[in-house]
């Protein structure tokens, strides 16, 4: 008699954006091997594709600007962890309007146009996830970030309604807060200001990234995918409407 526990999301489908890399790929294998299938969303169609075959999940290319293209994901899901983003670094009085308008379309409008799509079935069956992977910066705010700071902050907003709307029916929606990340867009930016103060990419980290972070390294994305997944997990039913910060202590001053 075989007694390996099931996986705890085994028969459950989770929908996850920006899944080609970084956080949004170790959800899609965080969440696989918790058992659920998978749909690995992102528009770099080869990165999605290798995430997708190795979750042994389903890839969709779709560019998240687009209102027609978020119109033919899948509906029907359990879990949406919303996860895509870009950045864009300037300040504001040079800021290009057309770069704020992609980011928050990306960021804040997407969000809510997949969990106006699968709430339906969410409600119906009486269970449902939504976790939005915002960021320390969903509460608190940096120079030069306007668009990415004022979308993040936007996606807590809609997290906590999506969660007093959806309790009556067993839904849960919450945002993820992490810190700097080892990732592909936190990676560039790095660079980018190591080339722009002429220092070395190990200081920025040190003296820029992490000069309001009492613990001093940057996170995994596993990290956050772990964090990601107990929100959907047994003993996480209770818990809705919350901001929870992987930052290291940032917002501790």
């Amino acid at each position: 008699m075989d007694s390996t526990p099931t996986p705890f999301l085994a028969g459950r489908t989770a929908l996850v954006t920006g899944a080609a890399s970084g956080i949004g790929r170790a959800c899609a294998l965080a969440f696989a091997a918790a058992g659920a299938h998978v749909h690995a969303v992102d528009l770099n169609a080869e990165a999605v594709k290798a995430v997708a075959a190795e979750a042994g999940g389903t890839a969709h290319v779709v560019d998240l600007s687009s209102a027609d293209a978020i119109e033919g994901l899948p509906a029907e899901v359990d879990i949406v962890v919303n996860n895509a983003g870009l950045q864009h670094v300037a300040p504001i009085e040079a800021f290009p309007p057309e770069r704020f308008a992609l980011i928050h379309r990306v960021m804040l409008e997407a969000p809510f146009r997949i969990v106006r799509r699968t709430l339906p079935a969410m409600y119906a069956q009486g269970w449902g996830r939504i976790v939005n992977i915002s960021s320390v910066h969903g509460l608190r705010a940096s120079a030069y970030k306007a668009a990415y700071v004022s979308a993040k902050h936007g996606l807590e907003g809609l997290s906590k309604v999506i969660a007093l709307e959806g309790a009556p029916h067993g839904v849960t929606s919450n945002c993820v807060n992490p810190g700097y990340v080892r990732t592909p867009l936190v990676e560039g930016q790095i660079a980018d200001q190591a080339r722009a103060h002429g220092v070395s990419e190990d200081e920025v980290v040190s003296r820029v990234l992490l000069e309001r972070s009492a613990i001093k390294r940057l996170l995994e994305p596993e990290e956050v995918a772990s964090a990601a997944l107990w929100l959907c997990g047994p003993g996480s039913d209770g818990v809705t409407g919350i901001s929870l910060p992987l930052d290291g202590g940032w917002t501790a001053h």
